[in-house]
């Protein structure tokens, strides 16, 4: 069983910045492939960012590349959502994702979710 929590969302005017925090209660976090998805009012969840278990390897979203940067620490069971250049359609609940596996830096799946939190962006 694997918790995760989200913090650090909130309301940003259109070019700022959030840095969005995920926290893992578990004592083998470093097993787990990591994911951020987002879903906006009347849209589908979708992908935004992935890291494998070391932190060696990332994947994002076309819409996100250059904008946004995912990275981890294992020691704090911590991963983060840095998201720069914000524009109003970044506007979203922001979900942090777990999956275990060490091969690949984006599952099929992932088996634990967190809340969520909402990311509002202003015009």
């Amino acid at each position: 069983q694997v918790q995760l929590v989200e913090s650090g969302g909130g309301l940003v005017q259109a070019g700022g910045s959030l840095r969005l925090s995920c926290a893992a209660s578990g004592r083998t976090f470093s097993l787990y492939a990591m994911g951020w998805f987002r879903q906006g009012v009347g849209k589908e969840r979708e992908f935004v960012a992935a890291i494998n278990w070391s932190g060696s390897m990332t994947s994002y979203a076309d819409p996100v590349k250059g904008q946004f940067t995912i990275s981890r620490d294992n020691v704090k069971n911590m991963v983060y959502l840095q998201m720069n250049s914000l524009k109003p359609e970044d506007t979203a609940v922001y979900y942090c994702a777990a999956e275990r596996s060490m091969s690949t830096v984006r599952p099929a799946k992932y088996d634990y979710w967190g809340q969520g939190t909402q990311v509002t962006v202003s015009s």
